[in-house]
């Protein structure tokens, strides 16, 4: 039980506390009636559309200037790549309903499923606590992944909630979210990569870049640098998905309480969230894990 004092104002305006009266009050999450409960007629209705994908997606906010003070490798940090997958296994393990999240750079998607009740299907519930738990997690997982490097100061993520009404639909957006993640970084692979190794300062590997297409870039980094783009790391060019898979069944034999000559078996399926870097444009990812769409029917 929690003793609250009761909060008096006196002629002058300034508030003291009532010695001697204090009063009992409980944690109950009933909110007592009073008059000003009308105020709770200004919140916005934000419940999501039945039937549809919820996506929340987060972003970075400043994370050029974050990766500059935190020194990250670049075109690419397995580092910084490895935290924000961590800290979006945290996300999925803690909201079961996610099917599966997509990143790349420094943004996340998380997909729930069409059929999830999670916060009443809350927009701002849903989007708050991916983004608090994500933004947590990268705090809290930073160490695992960039050891004694001190974390300057904490990062931001910004988020936005979208509905998809199809398994088209949402194949598409994380179809485009992939080739963002191809475009950039075929872009940044080459660029670093004229810095770097072709001695060009930052504005004339710009300049060097201006106009050209992807078999442009290709063509720079084989024929200058002998690099084939298609042998980098599939992670960078392809970004994660994360997803649930069924991890082997557990069974073990115990005796119940009343039959102490019995023994029963106890069969229990886990789950466990896996990491893939792969195409999920064409068929096949979703042919080989049918379980993350639900029927459009």
């Amino acid at each position: 039980m929690l003793i609250g004092r009761v909060c008096t104002l006196g002629a002058t305006g300034r508030s003291g506390f009532a010695t001697a009266s204090l009063r009992p009050f409980s944690g109950s999450s009933v909110m007592a009636k009073s008059k000003f409960e009308y105020v709770r007629s200004f919140e916005t209705d934000d419940t999501c559309l039945r039937n549809c994908y919820i996506v929340v997606r987060l972003d970075g906010r400043n994370f050029h200037k974050f990766a500059e003070q935190h020194q990250f490798t670049k075109p690419n940090d397995d580092r910084a790549l490895g935290l924000m997958s961590r800290s979006a296994r945290s996300v999925m393990e803690e909201l079961e309903d996610i099917s599966i999240a997509y990143g790349q750079s420094d943004e996340f998607s998380f997909v729930f499923k069409r059929t999830t009740t999670w916060f009443k299907r809350r927009a701002c519930k849903l989007m708050t606590h991916v983004a608090s738990q994500f933004s947590s997690s990268y705090v809290f997982y930073w160490k695992e992944f960039f050891g004694e490097q001190p974390l300057l100061y904490p990062p931001s993520f910004d988020g936005r909630v979208v509905l998809y009404p199809t398994n088209r639909n949402l194949r598409d957006y994380l179809s485009w979210r992939q080739a963002d993640c191809h475009i950039n970084n075929l872009y940044n692979t080459v660029f670093w990569t004229l810095v770097q190794k072709g001695g060009l300062t930052t504005a004339q590997a710009e300049d060097r870049l201006k106009g050209t297409l992807a078999a442009d870039k290709n063509e720079i980094l084989f024929s200058e640098f002998n690099i084939n783009y298609n042998n980098e790391s599939v992670l960078h060019r392809k970004g994660t998905a994360l997803i649930w898979e069924k991890d082997e069944t557990v069974s073990k034999r115990m005796k119940r309480p009343n039959e102490m000559e019995k023994e029963v078996t106890v069969t229990r399926s886990r789950r466990r969230v896996e990491a893939y870097h792969c195409d999920v444009i064409g068929d096949q990812f979703w042919e080989e894990h049918p379980d993350i769409l639900e029927d459009d029917t």
